[in-house]
């Protein structure tokens, strides 16, 4: 029997149909063997953070329990990335994306390896991750910071995100 544990993926898309792209990609995780989908965030719509000019992005984010391991999981997201379009070896860092899935958390796991880091490193100070995960996961601790979800966002809470269709 394998072991489940608790993970929080991000999901972003300022491309196309970016509410399609972020329910589609919900099914594609939820379809993944080894994968559940535990909560789902509300979308929101948020500035794009970086200096690449874009279209504003769509995020939201989704607790999962998984039996896989944080490489494979890593690996099915990305899968699912170039399914809708996005090629990482290609596309502009920080640029207009047509899908972005994030590893955030994976229990209480620290990792740092090559093409693998959790936390993921710029969560605590990005209000468009810190928004929805907080609506689903308040109570969560950053495993390297020590500090919940939620006051991770109330430090972040300057930065203006806007509600949209559940």
């Amino acid at each position: 029997m394998s072991v489940r544990v608790s993970a929080a993926i991000g999901l972003g898309s300022n491309l196309g149909d970016r509410e399609a792209s972020i329910r589609s990609a919900l099914a594609a995780m939820d379809a993944i063997p080894g994968l559940r989908l535990i909560r789902v965030s509300r979308i929101i719509e948020t500035e794009p953070v970086g200096p690449v000019p874009q279209d504003p992005f769509l995020n939201a984010t989704a607790v999962v329990q998984t039996s896989l391991p944080p490489r494979r999981l890593l690996d099915a997201l990305l899968s699912i990335e170039r399914r809708h379009g996005r090629d990482r070896s290609t596309g502009e860092r920080h640029g207009p994306r047509t899908l972005d899935l994030d590893l955030l958390l994976y229990a209480d796991q620290v990792i740092d390896e090559p093409g693998l880091q959790v936390p993921h490193p710029a969560m605590a100070s990005r209000a468009f991750v810190l928004e929805p995960l907080a609506e689903i996961a308040p109570e969560w601790v950053h495993p390297a910071l020590q500090a919940s979800v939620e006051s991770l966002r109330l430090r972040t809470a300057a930065e203006p995100v806007a509600a949209v269709r559940c």
